[in-house]
């Protein structure tokens, strides 16, 4: 089992990290967030489990900054969940949510990194041999015998009536007027 590393908040405020005995800001706590280390932040004098309001001052402050992630709408809805038959619903959906949104992060950071290791002409390599399965497939060569086949178009060597004409349906000069 993992240590919960322990950060006591005294009344003037200040946040005080046991596990490196030295005073932390917020910004500290975000960054434990962040690198996924459990902690738990108490009051110095009651004991009581301040953690909750650490993070939500951490929210409320990063939604003040840049760009928001919780709409005012949406602020709105969570409120108004509060208190009501479905607010535990609302808690165990958002929870879920939020941890398939992380998989799928990790999913997309994994490939990315497999993608950026690979020898660079392999991925080429097979990226070009997708393409032409899926051209191949698209335009049927290689199906029924293949290019030759009728059935996949003309044989090879042969013309369909008609090819010695351009596209524009004009008949081709033959080096003879005609006696208009």
């Amino acid at each position: 089992m993992t240590d919960v590393r322990l950060i006591k908040k005294y009344p003037n405020r200040r946040l005080y990290d046991t596990a490196i005995s030295s005073y932390i800001t917020l910004a500290d706590v975000k960054r434990l967030v962040i690198d996924g280390v459990e902690f738990q932040v108490i009051d110095a004098k009651t004991r009581d489990d301040l953690t909750r309001t650490i993070l939500l001052q951490i929210i409320s402050e990063e939604e003040e900054g840049g760009e928001p992630i919780f709409s005012t709408d949406l602020l709105a809805q969570i409120i108004r969940s509060y208190g009501g038959n479905m607010q535990n619903l609302l808690t165990s959906y958002l929870e879920k949510s939020m941890d398939m949104w992380s998989d799928q992060q990790r999913m997309f950071r994994e490939h990315t990194r497999e993608f950026m290791e690979a020898n660079p002409m392999t991925v080429l390599s097979q990226i070009a041999e997708r393409n032409l399965a899926m051209w191949q497939t698209m335009s049927g060569v290689g199906q029924r015998g293949g290019p030759g086949d009728k059935a996949a178009g003309r044989q090879t060597g042969e013309e369909e009536k008609g090819d010695d004409h351009p596209r524009d349906g004009r008949r081709p000069r033959t080096g003879r007027r005609s006696s208009r």
